[in-house]
Formats: structure tokens, sequence, C-alpha cells
């Protein structure tokens, strides 16, 4: 495993929320634990899209997978994840509609 610098840990966070789905599993995990099957139901996404967010989340390192028999569950790496994201939901943002429309990828200008 490799200790990367705070700069990189954030950029790997923002990229983990620059995807709803992603931004959905995180947050679901912060709940506690869970499946895949019980995940992708949940948020409404088919089990292979799942995998390959799950998969990203994981080589950001925010997620790790434990095996349980023929199951895999899912949890956030680090608790602090969890009050970080809840900390980040408490803020209010006053939004300018034409920048960073959600789910684009326009720039802001």
């Amino acid at each position: 495993m490799d200790t990367i610098s705070r700069s990189e840990v954030l950029a790997r966070f923002g990229h983990a929320l620059s995807d709803p789905t992603r931004t959905q599993v995180m947050l679901v995990l912060t709940e506690g634990p869970s499946y895949p099957a019980d995940l992708a139901d949940r948020i409404g996404v088919s089990r292979q899209s799942l995998s390959n967010h799950l998969a990203c989340l994981r080589g950001c390192g925010l997620v790790v997978a434990e095996p349980e028999g023929r199951r895999t569950r899912y949890e956030l790496t680090d608790p602090t994840l969890g009050t970080a994201l809840k900390q980040l939901l408490a803020i209010a943002l006053a939004v300018d509609p034409a920048c960073c429309p959600p789910d684009t990828a326009v720039e802001c200008k």
C-alpha cells in the first residue's frame, strides 16, 4: 500500500464525488457496510455499473471489500470519511446555475 500526499487524497475524494452514482454509494456506506446487490437495488443502477463504480472507489482508497463466504461486503476504509461526508452536506452553497451544472462536464467560465 502506498502513502499519498494530502493534495492527492483530496483529489481522489473529489474524483469519487464527481460522479452521482459514486456519491450515492459513499453516502449509503456512511450508514454502514453493504453488499453490491443491495447497493445496486437501493441506488437504482445495474450491478455491472455498480461494480465499475466500486472498483473506482477501491482504487481511490475510499472503500474496502471484505469477503464473507461467497459474498463480498463493502465499507468505507475509515469511519472519518463518513464524518467528512456528513460535514460536507452541512455546508450551504450559493450556486450559479450556469456554472458546474449537475451531471455534466461543463466548465465554469
